[in-house]
């Protein structure tokens, strides 16, 4: 059962439209821009990998998880993506990740403006409880931009994923709860919009 809506958020810098199989070459075309899948500490998608990316994300979308194709509204481009997970009806939490986005994009109101709509979504419309994001230790920028967010670390999983190439990761637990919420989302607007 899908707890959270699967719909068009829209800002004044993005739209976060639901993912579906035409957001593919869009996306192809993003990752381009910066080459982010050659990042050892990143699970981004090859150029090559998109379409199955796309479908992959399509059909968790059965299981309650709602990925986005992120359009910047100046442009209409696809300039990345950005997904809720492990979506939990009963304790009303849920994960947020699979982001990344074009290099062109990184330090503009892009990445804020998403996660303000994101979690407006899931505080705001559905009462949420809970967000969690994850990352690998060693993802400097993933890590400074969650905190970024105010988002608190909560703990470190130490041997918690074998990558494809091997290597061991351990992943950053951060989260932002309920009673954090009017705080953080004040914070955010004021970083997009002021």
């Amino acid at each position: 059962m899908q707890w959270l809506s699967s719909i068009e958020l829209k800002g004044e810098f993005v739209t976060l439209e639901p993912l579906n199989k035409t957001h593919t070459e869009g996306l192809k075309q993003a990752v381009l821009d910066g080459e982010s899948w050659k990042l050892w500490f990143a699970n981004v998608p090859s150029p090559d990998a998109m379409a199955r990316y796309v479908e992959e994300a399509v059909k968790a979308g059965t299981k309650g998880d709602i990925a986005f194709a992120v359009k910047c509204n100046d442009s209409d481009e696809i300039v990345g993506t950005t997904r809720f997970y492990n979506t939990d009806q009963i304790n009303k939490r849920a994960m947020l990740g699979y982001t990344w986005y074009s290099s062109s994009v990184r330090r503009t109101p892009v990445n804020t403006e998403c996660k303000l709509l994101l979690l407006s979504h899931l505080f705001d419309t559905h009462t949420g409880l809970a967000v969690e994001f994850r990352t690998h230790s060693f993802n400097q920028a993933s890590r400074n931009a969650i905190k970024r967010l105010g988002a608190k670390q909560d703990g470190i999983l130490r041997n918690h994923q074998i990558l494809k190439d091997g290597s061991i990761r351990d992943t950053v637990i951060y989260s932002i709860i309920n009673t954090e919420w009017p705080a953080v989302k004040s914070d955010l607007q004021n970083k997009v919009y002021s």
